[in-house]
């Protein structure tokens, strides 16, 4: 897990089919990581793939375009932004 010495504080209890239970342990006996590693690692990759945005094509070419030539802010922008400075010097 993240720390291998770090204490073992929460628990976590769940009601697998015993397919999953049969594969979760095949797959500690083959690498040698408990559940709960597995399980850390699998929930891990996944929020990391969740949060991690890749372009290909014409997403990667618009979002370049918007980053090197963005827009003029729209006056409700700036009006909001006006009425905020002014709020904070009074």
């Amino acid at each position: 897990m993240a720390k291998a010495s770090a204490k073992k504080t929460a628990r976590m209890e769940m009601r697998i089919p015993p397919s999953a239970k049969d594969y979760i342990r095949r797959a500690m006996a083959i690498s040698g990581r408990s559940a709960a590693e597995l399980a850390y690692e699998g929930a891990k990759r996944i929020v990391e793939e969740h949060e991690r945005m890749v372009l290909t094509g014409r997403d990667r070419e618009a979002f370049l375009e918007a980053v090197q030539s963005p827009a003029p802010p729209a006056e409700r922008l700036v009006a909001a932004l006006r009425r905020h400075e002014e709020l904070r010097r009074k």
